[in-house]
């Protein structure tokens, strides 16, 4: 500890016994570890602030100190934080150290669950049932927790108000403190006759079931958040939130990215070279689309509007359709000669027929 108390508690060594506890005062309201959680340098002054006034608070010990610097034994001043929070408390109300009482009942558990969807269900919104096991408000006693035909009491412990009074010696002398009252649990009343069906709860663990609206556009993995959908609270406290787990099953021709909806579009040979109308399946039924002249395998056509509804704001995503050019492998021979007749007027370099000699020489290691 520092070798000069006085010098901790920034006051002369004639300081009165007032001047000294007003210093102290004002020194331990600005290190105390409540105003300064994250910093250690502040406890270890509050501990020397604490264990100076600890001595110079005592006219005994303060003489001693005054006249051989001697502080005594130091483990016999007891804890410096003891009475420290109710000194804080008479400061600042009772934001340190004092019992909260309860203003009413206790707001009942947040719940989780997970609902299955078909991808267009995800894709469009739905209405879908909600199976969980959750709180309800007991029917029988009306969530009170008392049987029919009784009351709830007040607490005689603590007159209703749900917090008793301690008086307890700190370093500046007695300290009234408040604490939640053991006997009632902080709510002021007692249940003498409880309910045999709640077993005095007010709430029973029921199987229920409910539907939701599910919005267009959630995806896998998003959570909703449905507010005063968890269990009840007990003695008719409020009901906490439930959070619903969203799993999207596939699709066999779309597949999801963002907002955009994507899909493989298989177009012949011969539609690819020439250009086609044709008509695709889309998650709202049929599409007319062109397929442009000369159009490559892996070209990706996009149809604005016709993708996933946006969750938040207007608009929709994209409909993407990825052209994939399908190569005829089962040529007759006059479609094979016509194609060869194509490839020779266009100077293209490809196998000889397979009667050829270079066929019958392939065809013997085969």
């Amino acid at each position: 500890m520092p070798s000069d108390l006085y010098e901790v508690l920034q006051v002369q060594r004639n300081a009165s016994a007032a001047e000294i506890k007003k210093s102290y005062r004002r020194l331990a309201r600005e290190f105390h570890p409540d105003t300064n959680p994250d910093d250690p340098e502040a406890e270890k002054k509050f501990k020397e602030i604490a264990f100076a006034y600890e001595i110079l608070s005592d006219p005994e010990r303060k003489s001693r100190y005054d006249r051989f610097g001697d502080v005594g034994d130091a483990s016999s001043m007891g804890d410096p934080f003891g009475g420290i929070g109710d000194i804080f408390e008479s400061f600042f109300g009772s934001g340190f150290t004092q019992s909260r009482r309860r203003t009413g009942p206790v707001q009942g558990q947040d719940l989780e669950t997970s609902l299955q969807l078909a991808f267009d269900e995800a894709v469009f919104g739905c209405e879908k049932e909600i199976k969980i096991r959750t709180a309800l408000a007991c029917d029988t006693c009306e969530a009170t927790g008392a049987s029919p035909g009784s009351n709830r009491d007040t607490c005689s412990v603590c007159s209703g108000t749900g917090q008793v009074q301690q008086v307890r010696q700190s370093l500046l002398g007695q300290m009234m403190t408040s604490a939640a009252c053991n006997t009632c649990g902080g709510m002021g009343w007692v249940i003498p006759d409880p309910c045999q069906i709640c077993g005095g709860e007010g709430r029973n663990v029921v199987d229920d079931s409910f539907l939701v609206q599910v919005t267009a556009g959630v995806d896998d993995g998003t959570t909703l958040r449905l507010t005063g959908r968890g269990a009840v609270g007990p003695w008719g406290g409020p009901a906490g939130d439930l959070y619903v787990q969203i799993r999207v099953g596939g699709h066999q021709i779309f597949e999801r990215v963002g907002y955009d909806l994507v899909r493989t579009l298989p177009v012949k040979m011969t539609q690819a070279i020439l250009g086609v109308e044709m008509e695709i399946e889309t998650l709202e039924g049929s599409e007319n689309v062109v397929i442009p002249k000369g159009v490559a395998s892996g070209h990706v056509m996009r149809i604005r509007g016709k993708g996933v509804p946006h969750l938040q704001g207007r608009g929709r995503g994209d409909l993407l359709l990825e052209v994939l050019v399908e190569t005829p492998k089962d040529l007759t021979t006059d479609e094979e000669r016509i194609i060869r007749d194509f490839a020779g007027s266009r100077a293209e370099d490809v196998n000889p027929p397979e009667g050829g000699i270079i066929g019958k020489f392939r065809s013997a290691f085969n």
